[in-house]
């Protein structure tokens, strides 16, 4: 039995995650959960799968949720915690065996990393806590010893595809992107798009930063962070390509010039799954795929110019770690910005590169160091904007 706790239990990957869970429960166990503030969803979930301890965003939220649980009979009530501390006990607590990281934003970072320093093995689907501290994580990951598989798609493709060959043998990775709403659009369209056009994804339905940051191909440049600390390899070893049908999730080239494809149905579940029981391969009931239904696979290079997010990404990893968590704090608030109307979606690159030609340091020195550049990036952003 494998004892797991989940960071953003009621975000889409926390959801899906529990999906899973209820698959195989004579395998898996919800030891803890972590939430915000949808306090309807915790406690169904808290129904269902009866957790030791809960933690939300703050003490009204608490309040509320030991309210709606105090109208149940029958039943246990978990102990119920708040804040960053909580969601730090969640994730280190003494009977877990894994941590799911899918909490939105640099709120999952802390609780991440203490989980890695006490040994717990990290399924991770939150691209901040790489992208603000890749570093800092994997120095902790190599004292302890532990383990970290990604959830991301395009991650867990790449992982599984790298199950093919020595790390040696490798000559790139190669990302996939669908190429969001502009993928055919111009530059001047893309100035003048609305925030209803933006979200519009043509393949995946997520949260509002992760589609915003899709149009931009941001999260694309986020992905290629991520990937140079979970494979170790660099930036010139890393390429992005757009593929519309988003059926090929990503591929690895080996120096003899074989290419491996990962392909799945675009369904969240597939990857979580391969995180939870990773070595093993299971029997699933997520959509299998079906060739007749593609008639196509097409590529392009994104063009970085268009979409300077992706290259201002390439352009922080080689600065260095302060950079990447100076990149990952600006997009995030001029993503907000452009949410609620203040710039254009053209804005986001701009805000993005004028606070990182403010931040002269270049490498992190603790998790406090981060979220020190992290808070001090984010006021040179509000202010630019």
């Amino acid at each position: 039995m494998k004892n797991i706790s989940i960071l953003g239990s009621t975000g889409s990957i926390g959801v899906n995650t529990l999906r899973v869970v209820g698959k195989f429960p004579e395998r898996l166990q919800v030891v803890a959960l972590a939430a915000g503030r949808n306090i309807q969803r915790l406690s169904q979930q808290i129904k269902e799968f009866q957790p030791q301890v809960v933690s939300v965003a703050d003490d009204d939220a608490a309040s509320k949720l030991s309210r709606v649980l105090k109208k149940r009979t029958g039943k246990s009530i978990p102990e119920i915690l708040v804040g960053e501390s909580g969601m730090t006990r969640v994730a280190t607590h003494p009977d877990v065996d894994m941590v799911v990281s899918a909490a939105v934003g640099v709120v999952g970072l802390v609780p991440t990393f203490e989980a890695v320093r006490c040994g717990k093995a990290i399924a991770l689907a939150n691209k901040e806590v790489l992208v603000a501290a890749g570093e800092l994580i994997f120095e902790q990951l190599k004292r302890g010893k532990t383990s970290l598989l990604p959830v991301d798609s395009e991650h867990c493709a790449i992982h599984q595809c790298l199950r093919s060959g020595r790390s040696q043998e490798v000559r790139r990775l190669i990302l996939t992107a669908s190429g969001g709403p502009f993928r055919s659009a111009s530059v001047a369209a893309m100035r003048k798009a609305s925030v209803r056009q933006a979200l519009a994804h043509p393949t995946w339905r997520m949260g509002d930063r992760i589609t915003i940051d899709s149009a931009t191909l941001m999260n694309k440049g986020l992905e290629v962070i991520e990937a140079r600390w979970l494979f170790e390899l660099g930036a010139d070893e890393i390429d992005v390509l757009i593929h519309p049908q988003s059926t090929i999730h990503s591929m690895v080239e080996f120096i003899d010039g074989s290419i491996i494809a990962q392909l799945s149905a675009t369904d969240m579940r597939q990857p979580i799954q391969y995180a939870l029981t990773y070595p093993e391969r299971l029997n699933t009931n997520v959509r299998y795929f079906d060739f007749g239904q593609s008639t196509a696979f097409d590529f392009e290079k994104p063009d970085r110019k268009k979409f300077r997010c992706l290259a201002l990404a390439y352009e922080a990893l080689k600065s260095g770690s302060a950079a990447t968590c100076a990149l990952n704090a600006a997009d995030e608030v001029a993503v907000q910005a452009f949410l609620h109307g203040s710039i254009a979606l053209t804005d986001i690159p701009i805000v993005i590169e004028k606070t990182l030609n403010r931040i002269s340091v270049t490498r992190l020195k603790s998790i406090e160091h981060c979220g020190e550049i992290d808070a001090r990036s984010r006021s040179i952003a509000r202010a630019m904007i």
